[in-house]
This record gives structure tokens, sequence and C-alpha cells, in this order.
């Protein structure tokens, strides 16, 4: 059974860091293509970043270019999400997604691997 499993959610001030980690197993990272969605209370989960099959393209929600960023190291089979300069609008419950394509999906449905998500909480 595939299983992705999100850690280093945690409380930070605004302008702090956090990395986060998606450990995957029963499956072979390298072979999927991997994003990070989160949702806000009371809103729909939303795209935030993506990376290829391969590792040579990334994909990022406009709100958080330049300030995050996604990495896989296949060895590991984990992929990583480096947040800085948070915000408290990025206060959310970030999942981790997988999907069998070699291109970046944005949207939730296109996605068929979920984690069950690490909390994210940016105080002002």
């Amino acid at each position: 059974q595939v299983q992705l499993v999100e850690s280093g959610g945690g409380l930070v001030q605004t302008g702090g860091s956090l990395r986060l980690s998606c450990a995957a197993s029963a499956l072979t990272i390298s072979t999927y293509t991997a994003a990070w969605f989160r949702q806000a209370p009371g809103k729909e989960r939303e795209f935030v970043a993506g990376i290829s099959w391969g590792g040579a393209s990334t994909l990022y929600t406009d709100s958080v270019k330049g300030r995050f960023t996604i990495s896989r190291d296949n060895a590991k089979n984990t992929v990583y999400l480096q947040m800085n300069s948070l915000k408290p609008e990025d206060t959310a419950v970030y999942f981790c997604a997988a999907r069998s394509s070699r291109s970046i999906g944005q949207t939730s449905l296109s996605y068929n691997n979920w984690g069950r998500g690490t909390q994210v909480t940016v105080s002002s």
C-alpha cells in the first residue's frame, strides 16, 4: 500500500522558515511527479508547488514564488518543501501528493496518492 508521510510542520513567527518532508513507501518516488498542496480552514485545497518525474521541472503558485523551494532526494525516497519568509497567510495544513505522470498537475483531482498532512502555523 502506497504511503506518503509528511513531517516538519509546526509553529513559526512571521519571516521564519520551515522544511517539510514527505517520505514515500511502497512506491519509488523517482518515477512519480510530486506536489505539495495546502488547505486553510474554510478554504479549498490549493496547489503550492510541484516537481516533475525527473526533477528537471518545478512549478509554484504565484504567492510562494521566491520563498518556497521544492526538491527531491530519490535515494531517500523523499520530497521536500523549504519554506522561507513565511507569512500568516501561509498558515494551513500542508499535504504531499504523488502521481505516476511526467507532468506536474495543479489540481488535487489529478493526484491519486496523498499523505495525511502536517500543520503549519505562522504567527504575526
